[in-house]
């Protein structure tokens, strides 16, 4: 490690998409698009859940939080690749690229817990029915979101100011469209063995342990199902719980998918089309499977849709 601890480079190089210039303005267009639906599919339904009273449920209070996170977790890296694919240039600086690592692990790791809180309401909801209201109140599902919020922000800082002690030299080349966590370790030159050390060590029960909590919620839901043994019992269990299982499976299926699954001759373009996935598309796709799926805002919506064309 360097005496001073100082970075040598000012700026990092994005080289993730390689697109030839003939179908530079294609691409622009296709992912300004997909950006645009993430934003507005989930403000749609925030508003949907704000402005109607049936939605003032703890579900529906979890699902506007899930799709304000969406909204950002999209917003951290999406305007930054339109910027790099309009301008041409792919520099990102050396303090911009420490914030959008940030932000990215703060919600990245909060899609997460609002699956996990949202996969304990279902538990709560089908194991519990009558007592649904009295456990699933709003001031526990604020109980419930504010430590992971500021557990979400202290993982993050703690990473960001680990990475910002480590010295960068000759090789600034990020062989992604944004800035990971993973890219910056490799491109350090001096000693990551804290960072690897906490990567692993904290990183990786962030990850694992809320699976194995949505895996747990799932399986006494399941348990809870059989012991009924009938179709209605299944039917229900489809309907409550079949836009969260779709919407888990999308997330953690592409996470599996970059962090867990990559090997030594793993192509840079095959990670950065993965990272694509939960970064662009899972985000794109949640307003979507909640929306097509659940009678519930499609309800909210026509209803909304009614009132303002009464007031007009």
């Amino acid at each position: 490690m360097t005496g001073n601890n100082q970075s040598v480079i000012s700026q990092f190089f994005l080289m993730g998409l390689t697109i030839p210039p003939q179908h530079q303005n294609l691409f622009f267009a296709l992912f300004l698009a997909m950006y645009l639906t993430t934003v507005l599919g989930n403000l749609t339904i925030i508003i949907l859940i704000l402005r109607d009273s049936h939605l003032h449920t703890p579900m529906y209070l979890l699902l506007s939080n899930l799709s304000f996170s969406d909204i950002c977790f999209s917003s951290v890296t999406m305007p930054k690749l339109l910027q790099n694919m309009q301008s041409q240039n792919s520099t990102i600086p050396y303090v911009d690229c420490l914030m959008q690592m940030y932000f990215f692990m703060v919600f990245g790791n909060m899609e997460s817990f609002h699956l996990v809180v949202m996969a304990y309401d279902r538990y709560v909801a089908i194991c519990f029915p009558l007592h649904y209201t009295s456990i699933m109140n709003p001031k526990f599902c604020g109980s419930l979101l504010m430590p992971l919020w500021m557990l979400a922000i202290f993982y993050a800082l703690m990473h960001t100011l680990l990475i910002a002690r480590l010295s960068f030299c000759d090789n600034n080349v990020i062989p992604n469209f944004f800035c990971d966590i993973s890219a910056l370790l490799k491109l350090a030159c001096s000693d990551t063995f804290v960072n690897e050390l906490m990567v692993y060590v904290v990183g990786g029960p962030f990850i694992v342990v809320p699976f194995l909590l949505i895996v747990m919620s799932y399986a006494r839901i399941v348990s809870s199902i059989l012991k009924v043994s009938s179709t209605q019992g299944i039917h229900k269990f489809f309907s409550t719980c079949g836009s969260h299982l779709s919407v888990v499976s999308l997330f953690y299926g592409t996470i599996t998918g970059v962090y867990l699954c990559q090997s030594a001759n793993s192509s840079t373009v095959k990670e950065t089309m993965m990272a694509l996935m939960y970064t662009v598309v899972t985000p794109m796709l949640n307003p979507f499977i909640y929306s097509l799926r659940n009678r519930d805002m499609k309800k909210a919506l026509i209803r909304v849709i009614c009132n303002r064309k009464i007031s007009l």
